[in-house]
């Protein structure tokens, strides 16, 4: 299976649109003569277009040169990851393999056939003056028909992909097609084509007062689903998004709770607590691998004595290995699915209460109080443990402030800043306690294995110091999050 980025922007143009000369355009120096292509693809889904609705496409494409099974990730018009499988001549069902990638789009159930999509394309490509290709633009005559409830479609439009060249060239291009009369087309042809069951299957419209925090919530169930091929590839990017997706809905089911029924959304925290436990592990060995291996390639070489390098790497490979089965498990699990399936309840039903105005405002007020103090009482007492709680604690102020940071704007996004900058600190100190940990660990294991530990007590001592550092930053950090003028917004 081959995986790429896709960049590529869409447009359509009136009848009588012409593509005009891209000559010049972001490095431009001549566009080749046109290739002619016949594409035809069937796009599958569920019964309820949860791929669709999850910024997935599963079709199987035949023509062109890249035909078979493809499965793209992402919104049309930005970045999107394609995964691409060989098609047998017999298939009846996607393969296996891309199965397992969208699963959770899926929600874990069967997908069939839901709409086809035949292309006629004329396709040139944009040469610098090496002769290499920066991009490829197809002007496609497109007929397409749901499979399920027969509406028929046709239209023009203009793609532009990206090969060798960047962001500035489509953005050229852009330009110079915008001039000519094209209009940028948000969605892709399959979501075109499934228009008018995607509109129905769509949930109404929330209470205007529950809006912000429903929409905060299906914010992060969407990044968990978006993030599962990654994650499932042990990338590092996704398993940390993944993670803090899971933070964020745990956090905003606590700190709005009453929005739904109890016994539900605390169940369904329960689970999300799971899934944190699998992929935290994954997450964790990650950082602390790359953290040690750069503090002992700080080091002189004269203070690096005994196999250190080699033995962290030997640990961490294997702890990788077995957080990483561990979250594959999770990811391809019933379990998950049926999370899943309970989150879009919560986002996508009516909620179990009246949201009255001002509501959702006292909820993330007291979620910022109850930071200051946690903190303060850290602070007072200097415990790692307690400035651990406080950090958790500065987590959900920050998520809850986000919730309101779509209605609010610039001023909420100021105090997710100045949050953010704190739980940093924070942060810092509480990776050194884990670190020093990890040292005294990874110290008693070169004893009696008979090795030197002389550099293990010297990086112990470095994280000591760091710590020391960070609670001295701590004091400034703090006085910036609860600036009056920083705050004064959170009584609206």
């Amino acid at each position: 299976m081959a995986t790429v980025v896709e960049r590529e922007r869409k447009y359509s143009g009136d009848e009588g649109f012409r593509l005009p000369d891209l000559a010049g355009c972001g490095g431009v120096e001549t566009v080749s003569d046109a290739t002619a292509l016949d594409l035809d693809a069937v796009y599958w889904d569920t019964a309820d277009l949860r791929l669709a609705r999850s910024g997935f496409a599963l079709r199987r494409r035949t023509g062109g040169h890249d035909a078979g099974w493809h499965l793209k990730v992402g919104a049309a018009g930005g970045a999107r990851t394609e995964h691409q499988f060989p098609a047998g001549p017999d298939d009846q069902e996607p393969p296996a393999e891309l199965a397992a990638l969208y699963r959770a789009a899926a929600r874990g159930a069967a997908v069939a056939p839901a709409a086809r999509v035949r292309t006629r394309r004329r396709e040139r490509r944009l040469l610098d003056p090496d002769g290499r290709t920066l991009a490829e633009v197809a002007e496609d005559t497109v007929e397409s028909e749901d499979l399920v409830s027969g509406v028929r479609q046709a239209w023009h439009e203009i793609e532009v992909e990206l090969v060798d060249g960047d962001e500035p060239l489509l953005d050229a291009v852009a330009d110079r097609l915008r001039t000519a009369g094209a209009r940028p087309v948000p969605v892709s042809k399959s979501h075109r084509a499934l228009g008018d069951r995607l509109a129905q299957a769509r949930p109404a419209a929330p209470d205007p007062a529950a809006a912000p925090v429903l929409d905060y919530l299906a914010a992060q169930r969407d990044a968990l689903i978006g993030n599962h091929p990654g994650a499932l590839a042990g990338d590092e990017d996704a398993v940390h998004d993944m993670r803090v997706a899971v933070r964020r809905l745990r956090s905003t089911l606590r700190t709005f709770r009453g929005l739904w029924d109890r016994a539900e959304s605390e169940q369904v925290r329960a689970e999300l607590s799971w899934l944190g436990g699998r992929l935290g592990p994954v997450r964790d060995v990650q950082v602390m691998s790359a953290r040690l291996a750069d503090a002992v390639h700080a080091e002189p070489a004269e203070l690096v004595l005994g196999p250190v390098a080699a033995r962290l790497a030997e640990r961490f490979a294997a702890e990788l290995a077995t957080a990483l089965d561990g979250a594959r498990a999770a990811l391809d699990s019933d379990r998950y699915t049926d999370l899943l399936r309970r989150l879009d309840a919560l986002v996508e039903e009516p909620p179990a209460r009246e949201v009255r105005p001002g509501w959702v405002a006292r909820r993330v007020r007291r979620a910022v109080t109850r930071f200051d103090e946690r903190l303060d009482a850290a602070l007072a007492g200097g415990d790692d443990d307690a400035l651990h709680e406080a950090r958790k604690a500065g987590k959900r102020a920050r998520y809850a402030v986000e919730v309101r940071e779509a209605t609010v704007g610039a001023p909420a996004t100021k105090l997710v800043s100045r949050l953010k900058d704190l739980q940093d600190v924070l942060g810092a100190h509480q990776d050194s306690v884990v670190t020093r940990e990890v040292l005294r660990e990874q110290a008693l294991r070169a004893h009696a294995d008979g090795e030197n530990t002389f550099t293990y007590g010297l990086l112990h001592a470095r994280q000591a110091a760091a710590a020391d550092r960070e609670l001295l930053a701590l004091p400034r950090a703090r006085d910036r999050a609860r600036r009056r003028k920083a705050r004064r917004w959170l009584k609206r």
